[in-house]
């Protein structure tokens, strides 16, 4: 068949489902910056420019360095609010096979990167990016980044109101925007769509969508925003700026708060530069009053011109979606019992889809590994975006998977169908098997441990186990990290692990520190320090838990629920704290002898004698 006959076919199978035709290229991307970068590439190698200098400069344009290998480049692709496009995805599957390694990477901000990119291919790689609407600039270095939106923003039963435009509106007015080329640090900024999603309560800036009632019983819409959050070697939640920010404030009080930050935020000290150590240092109560008095300054300012960048009209979707009924939501198929032998359909239902608020659609989950995805299935994800969601387009996640929306309930088994084509179509998304896990020493010079390949290694023995199916664990939350730092979200777990090195006896072994009863919901919970596991023991000591948990729990206990009364101190049973969690735990993370084996001292994916080679970080420029 023609490649002009498919795409008619494909066109009148899509309108025949009621699917929207497709959104606008939204031209986030400049075509000179791409000759901009290319001419500075050729002066460093001539060495008219520093090293430092260039360092600076390409971060600025999305360019991360790649582990111990100065020629060779991450090339991290902003996709504001997540929300990505058939084309765009197809032509990231094209710039993966023409320039990386065949393969993308989703990370937990929302951003796609594409990893071991020679230096002088990046240009390249951001040409056939602007094409496509998408930009690497300020995906990296002392700039505000990337802006998530929730991914059920738009479709959740628990909205105030769809905060996707206010995102994308802020992401339009920040980036290139001189007031935040140089800050001390990074700056991150998150939109929910309620409190349960969209890490709002981690970020510098986070944005709640909520509504009151105003003058005659109208509904005013705004914002509920927290400051001052964030995750690292030192964790904050952020704090409530006030009950209520009307959405005509939401501008200035973003703008206060970047002011405030890059006047007294901290460019000395690396280690202490993000605003949440200005906020602690600071003291909220002080800070909330800096940045409130800050608002008010920032409003009797501010030009026409300056605020005519923030326009959230724009940025909505024009075309006719469905729209959400007044009646209750569309409910899954009931099965008696989904087991791990079970119809591999009723499997990936049961943990790969949720129903939306518009009746009859679903949001279906594609689960990947560590959020690693290959070019031929990107193809195929883009030709089920076309032919299965309504509104055209995919979210990626926090969670490192794709999220496509407007499904309808009838197609369900055609989709997944398309998507097992690929081997797309694995389940889990939603549950514990999903387990996060940032690049780690695949690609990052500050890595220590393998943290990517052990989150496949957990995804891939949790599915075998078949725990995607046991619903009182489809709660709990495993992510990781290769250091210290937050890449794996590690302390806003259920159970979470971030990379080091122990010796044990002679020899040395990668290791990773536990933390219990993280939490990135409602209230808002850091994860408490349990103890150090060795690398091939960390399988191992999850299993352990699970059986402890399920021997103790009381009826109707999740693990989720049973790990944060532990971390209280507050078990019923055997175990009642953590000290008893780790008591047990002794004997099932013992490793013999190197002598004995060998393998049990290396990391996943290594044949290697283990090293803990590290280089020079580049989370700022």
């Amino acid at each position: 068949m023609s490649k002009s006959r498919v795409a008619t076919t494909t066109a009148a199978n899509s309108k025949q489902k009621g699917i929207s035709p497709p959104k606008p290229n939204p031209r986030w991307g400049r075509e000179e910056e791409t000759e901009f970068f290319a001419k500075k590439v050729k002066l460093f190698r001539q060495g008219k420019i520093s090293e430092d200098d260039f360092r600076r400069f390409r971060l600025q344009h999305g360019a991360y360095g790649s582990r111990l290998h100065a020629d060779y480049s991450m090339v991290r692709i902003k996709v504001p609010s997540g929300e990505i496009t058939a084309e765009q995805v197809e032509k990231i599957a094209s710039l993966s096979e023409a320039f990386s390694i065949g393969s993308a990477h989703v990370s937990t901000r929302q951003n796609i990167q594409l990893h071991w990119v020679q230096l002088e291919d990046v240009s390249e790689v951001m040409r056939g990016l602007v094409e496509a609407g998408l930009t690497t600039r300020e995906a990296c270095g002392n700039t505000v980044r990337n802006v998530m939106c929730s991914h059920f923003a738009g479709v959740c039963p628990d909205e105030a109101f769809d905060a996707t435009p206010y995102a994308m509106a802020i992401a339009r007015f920040f980036l290139r925007n001189p007031m935040c080329q140089n800050l001390p640090r990074k700056f991150k900024i998150n939109f929910g769509c309620c409190e349960k999603h969209g890490l709002v309560k981690v970020a510098d800036i986070g944005l709640v969508p909520t509504v009151k009632e105003g003058e005659n019983g109208a509904k005013v819409r705004g914002f509920r925003i927290y400051l001052g959050g964030g995750l690292g070697a030192a964790s904050f939640i952020g704090h409530a700026l006030e009950d209520f920010t009307p959405e005509d404030r939401v501008l200035a009080t973003c703008m206060a708060t970047v002011r405030l930050f890059d006047r007294h935020g901290n460019r000395e000290n690396m280690a202490r530069n993000r605003m949440r150590y200005l906020v602690h240092e600071t003291g909220w109560e002080k800070f909330q009053k800096m940045v409130l008095k800050e608002r008010t300054a920032v409003e009797m300012t501010t030009s026409l011109a300056t605020a005519s960048m923030y326009d959230v009209k724009s940025q909505e979707d024009k075309r006719q979606l469905p729209k959400a009924p007044s009646s209750r939501m569309a409910k899954l198929p009931m099965f008696d019992k989904v087991t791990k032998d079970g119809p591999a359909f009723e499997r990936w239902l049961h943990s790969n889809t949720v129903p939306q608020k518009q009746e009859g659609y679903f949001t279906v989950f594609v689960t990947l590994g560590a959020g690693d995805i290959t070019a031929s299935q990107l193809r195929v994800l883009a030709s089920a975006i076309r032919d299965f969601s309504a509104e055209g387009a995919a979210r990626n996640t926090p969670q490192q998977n794709f999220a496509i929306r407007y499904v309808r309930g009838t197609d369900l088994r055609d989709f997944y169908n398309r998507l097992a084509t690929a081997g797309l179509a694995n389940p889990g998304a939603l549950t514990i098997a999903s387990s996060v896990g940032c690049s780690g020493t695949t690609s990052c010079n500050l890595a220590i441990t393998n943290s990517h390949r052990l989150a496949k290694e957990v995804q891939r023995k949790f599915l075998e186990l078949g725990l995607d199916t046991d619903d009182d664990l489809r709660d709990a939350t495993i992510k990781i990290s290769g250091c210290p730092n937050s890449c794996g979200q590690h302390e806003i777990a259920t159970i979470g692990f971030f990379g080091g090195a122990s010796r044990i006896g002679n020899a040395m072994s990668p290791t990773y520190t536990m933390l219990f009863g993280g939490s990135a919901g409602e209230q808002g919970e850091l994860g408490r320090s349990v103890m150090r596991v060795p690398a091939k023991r960390v399988i191992d000591a999850i299993l352990k838990i699970i059986e402890m948990y399920r021997s103790e729990r009381v009826q109707g206990e999740t693990l989720h629920q049973w790990v944060v009364k532990v971390v209280k101190g507050q078990g019923t049973g055997a175990i009642k704290s953590l000290e008893d969690i780790k008591n047990a735990l002794v004997p099932v993370i013992q490793l013999p002898a190197i002598e004995q084996d060998p393998d049990a001292y290396r990391d996943y994916g290594s044949d290697a004698k283990f090293t803990a080679k590290t280089a020079r970080g580049e989370c700022a420029a």
